[in-house]
């Protein structure tokens, strides 16, 4: 029970780690004013994969 609780606790905080890198890379990368549209469209298109494989 130990383990499965550490394993539970670890999960998390990855999954915050997650939450506060992707926060953090939306809010000053993608929404910098240099980036082109097409260049945005493109960075977000990285991002959706990158959540739909973190998400399965």
């Amino acid at each position: 029970m130990a383990v499965l609780q550490q394993i539970m606790a670890l999960k998390g905080a990855v999954n915050g780690l997650m939450k506060k890198l992707l926060e953090a890379h939306l809010c000053e990368h993608l929404g910098s004013k240099n980036l082109t549209a097409k260049r945005r469209k493109e960075e977000v298109e990285q991002v959706i994969i990158l959540l739909k494989s973190y998400l399965k």
